[in-house]
């Protein structure tokens, strides 16, 4: 189970999350996506970075069985900061991120590829954002930049998914392609944006993110403190009981 981050020679970056069996990550994990983004940005050697996962899904949000497994409330308060820092270190990479997403990608999934600048897809890819069913709230912030508002609301109110040829349809999914030329096609992407003068790339970078609508990280955090009340008022134990023992 790890992180891993490995340089190419024209400065693409490409970190990987391996956390089987559905890559649901440990409070860790997500403290590691924060570190592995946060050394791309400090290398300014780094001109493009791909998120990418192995296995059966690109992610499935956090790992419930820790939670529920963990005394008092220190797994749902470090799962709470690590997605922040996860979030937040895409969102601040210096340059772009490229999301290449296999399969599922669920809750907190969401929150990282709805922080990237690109996304591309397997065409057998879904998104959605189960939070409601675990009796928590999150991600909408991260919703709301694939979805409109309308779709966001029916989606997170019924905890439905969408496949990535209806977002790609939608214009925030790049490109849909077979699971076998997922990475190739995420290659592509930073590949090009690499072989363009990265002191502009950056600058390019930092003045989109200046002229987004919305403070993304104010909004994630501003979410998170509905979490805590749920967690508080002890509904979120009770539905992250159920799911554990029904083993979904």
């Amino acid at each position: 189970m790890s992180i891993t981050s490995a340089m190419h020679s024209n400065g693409v970056r490409v970190i990987t999350m391996n956390y089987p069996p559905v890559n649901a990550l440990p409070v860790a994990g997500w403290f590691g996506v924060a570190d592995a983004m946060n050394e791309a940005t400090k290398d300014a050697k780094t001109r493009a970075v791909i998120l990418r996962a192995e296995g059966r899904g690109f992610n499935a949000g956090v790992d419930i069985k820790e939670m529920q497994s963990t005394e008092d409330f220190n797994a749902i308060l470090g799962a709470n900061r690590g997605c922040f820092a996860a979030f937040k270190s895409i969102y601040e990479c210096a340059v772009p991120v490229i999301a290449a997403v296999n399969g599922f990608c669920l809750g907190g999934g969401v929150g990282l590829v709805g922080n990237a600048d690109t996304i591309v897809a397997s065409d057998t890819a879904y998104f959605g954002v189960p939070e409601v069913d675990r009796g928590a709230l999150g991600a909408a912030t991260h919703l709301a930049r694939l979805v409109p508002a309308h779709m966001l609301r029916t989606l997170y109110f019924t905890s439905k998914n969408i496949s990535a040829q209806r977002l790609a349809e939608l214009g925030s999914v790049a490109e849909v392609v077979s699971a076998d030329k997922l990475d190739e096609t995420a290659f592509s992407y930073a590949n090009e944006i690499a072989a363009k003068d990265p002191r502009v790339i950056r600058a390019a970078k930092e003045a989109l993110n200046c002229i987004d609508p919305i403070d993304v990280n104010r909004s994630y955090r501003f979410e998170q403190g509905f979490t805590f009340e749920l967690n508080l008022g002890g509904v979120a134990d009770e539905l992250r009981d159920d799911f554990v023992a029904t083993g979904a």
